[in-house]
């Protein structure tokens, strides 16, 4: 496992976006479009930002998500303004964000292990995998993995690969059915009302231009390299890097029609504080080569809503607190895993 320093996310304060999904009433078109019936309830999030947050200026091209739910599948359209609309990766699994694509993030019970990514493109093709942690804790992704009964479906607003055209956008709509995503979920059961998973979606955007009647990525006239992409996301990452679990947003379940009040995590700003002294420990071993398990030297002059339990060797650690219900108590460890303990 790599012991090594993780880079630290910059904002202030922590507040992951929250989204409540409404229970789907019939079932989509499946065919790429979102201005069906099926659709009109589902209210949009947000527009995307840059994955760094407010570190950067906000796209100038814009990105919308609309989720629903029911006991089959859980619903995803997203909508993407575009005037240069392109695609050239057709193998499934293949790396997909070598073009444009949409992607989701999908951790069922937020621990920041086990969680679910998806990535397509303009053309449809898809890249799905599990991954058994970050890849800061040592992954690897597992390529061969399939979400079985995924349903997907595009829709272009102009034409694809064609710069003479007069191209204003493409959507998506995606079906990820329980049956697969339920085997990392807490309990290995499908979400119920008043349940949360972790959840982010991102957009990646290359820098292009036409050459001989084709889309090609723009180079740094100075160094002759393909600039970089442009990454936007719902809930800001403030770092870029998707592969931080604990940043996403909160997918909410809401029941049948009816208010519905998601609340917060009582635990989230304990949880948080542990995952602060997770990358705090990561940068001690770098320095160091063992863990801290002094609270006076790891806590340094930040203030600290808790006096967290410290077990810590060479290549180990575990940290721990008192969960709000003052009976179990939250732990995160060395690579990252993050867990409750007793209580009801």
């Amino acid at each position: 496992m790599n012991l090594g320093p993780v880079p630290i996310p910059r904002f202030d304060p922590y507040a992951p976006l929250h989204y409540v999904c409404r229970r789907a009433q019939g079932k989509p078109a499946m065919n790429g479009k979102l201005d069906s019936p099926f659709w009109e309830k589902a209210p949009w999030t947000s527009d995307f930002v840059d994955i760094e947050g407010d570190l950067k200026p906000k796209p100038w091209k814009r990105t919308r998500v609309k989720m629903l739910w029911d006991d089959e599948y859980l619903y995803v359209g997203a909508l993407m303004e575009e005037d240069e609309i392109w695609g050239n990766v057709r193998e499934r699994d293949a790396v997909i964000f070598h073009d444009n694509d949409f992607e989701i993030f999908l951790d069922p019970d937020g621990d920041t292990h086990l969680y679910y990514e998806l990535e397509i493109n303009a053309l449809g093709t898809v890249w799905d995998l599990l991954l058994p942690k970050p890849y800061r804790d040592g992954g690897p992704p597992v390529n061969g993995w399939d979400i079985q009964g995924l349903k997907t479906a595009v829709h272009i607003d102009g034409e694809l690969n064609n710069p003479s055209a007069v191209n204003r956008g493409w959507s998506v709509e995606i079906a990820l059915p329980w049956k697969s995503l339920k085997e990392c979920a807490a309990g290995g059961r499908a979400p119920v009302p008043g349940d949360s998973w972790r959840i982010n979606f991102s957009r990646v955007e290359w820098h292009v231009e036409v050459k001989d009647g084709k889309y090609v990525k723009r180079a740094n006239p100075e160094t002759g390299r393909t600039l970089p992409e442009e990454n936007w996301v719902w809930s800001p990452m403030g770092l870029i890097n998707m592969h931080y679990p604990e940043l996403w947003g909160y997918l909410w379940f809401a029941g049948e029609e009816g208010p519905f009040d998601p609340g917060r995590d009582p635990d989230a700003q304990t949880k948080w504080e542990l995952r602060q002294l997770y990358y705090l420990e990561r940068k001690y071993h770098a320095e160091k080569g063992a863990f801290c398990s002094d609270w006076e030297i790891l806590k340094g002059e930040t203030s600290w809503s808790m006096e967290p339990r410290i077990e810590a060797g060479t290549w180990f650690f575990d940290i721990s607190a008192t969960a709000s219900d003052g009976l179990s108590r939250l732990h995160i460890r060395e690579d990252g895993k993050l867990w409750r303990e007793g209580g009801s």
